[in-house]
């Protein structure tokens, strides 16, 4: 854990009403908000959480979120920031399939893949209202050849070498490197807290709670196939965050985003 560093991948930006961000409660109006995956360097290896969104495919099926995303900003791009290459990644972990958080996965046939045991079933039949988020189907042959959209596919992409390894609960990736089940957003949802040897542990949201706001009045984003799931796996954060003395850090908060270290620096 001495040695592990973790860096923020600029992912680019979307946009959301704020009753979408905020269910219910809002207020309205566009709120423009960040996208980044996390890439873990660690003595057991590099693991990628998360691979962001594609700018063609959102352009195409999801325009009303105005994605913002320079070359950098792309998960090639963001990686040969740091001298790396998808295939020095050897783990790409997701913690779950709307079309945000699995854009790049196509850029890593070579790895091992990890998910949640029910999210790709899952994105292979939505619930109706779930199809825009999983939308992106270019992670999985299986997820493309059930929902008829294997025009997504990279060419090369087979169920083979996109397949994954399905887990459950709370998981230990790696010493100090916690998958933390956080299911309401996603019937798979993921959540990370990271230990380190020199600085307090980081514990990552992700979709759980989209802010610092959502988090401290437990509001979460529409975007949930269980939204009282959603609430208590708000409230299992809150409490792991005060277990450890963990920083928080949320996955589309703007204003916090801002003062998150990104590119070449890393947390530490």
């Amino acid at each position: 854990m001495a040695d592990t560093k973790v860096y923020l991948l600029d992912g680019g930006s979307l946009v959301l009403d704020g009753f979408h961000v905020y269910w219910n409660r809002g207020p309205g109006g566009e709120i423009r908000f960040p996208v980044y995956s996390i890439l873990i360097e660690h003595a057991e290896g590099r693991f990628l959480i998360d691979t962001g969104y594609d700018y063609d495919h959102v352009m195409k099926v999801l325009a009303f979120e105005k994605p913002i995303q320079t070359p950098e900003q792309t998960i090639p791009g963001a990686l040969k920031l740091l001298g790396l290459e998808p295939k020095d990644i050897g783990v790409v972990v997701n913690s779950h399939f709307h079309f945000d958080h699995c854009g790049g996965n196509k850029y890593f046939p070579h790895a091992k893949k990890i998910c949640h045991a029910k999210e790709v079933a899952q994105a292979c039949n939505p619930e109706p209202f779930e199809v825009l988020g999983y939308s992106d189907l270019s992670f999985s042959a299986e997820a493309a050849e059930a929902r008829g959209k294997t025009d997504q596919l990279l060419p090369g992409t087979t169920v083979a070498n996109s397949r994954f390894e399905g887990i459950d609960g709370d998981v230990e990736l790696a010493k100090g490197v916690h998958l933390i089940y956080t299911p309401g957003h996603a019937i798979g949802n993921y959540s990370l807290l990271v230990e380190f040897g020199t600085r307090k542990p980081i514990l990552f949201t992700i979709d759980a709670a989209y802010t610092e706001q959502s988090l401290k009045t437990l509001n979460q984003a529409s975007f949930h196939i269980d939204p009282v799931a959603g609430v208590a796996s708000m409230r299992k954060l809150k409490a792991l965050a005060e277990k450890h003395g963990a920083d928080l850090m949320y996955s589309h908060d703007m204003e916090n985003f801002k003062t998150y270290k990104t590119g070449i620096q890393f947390y530490g």
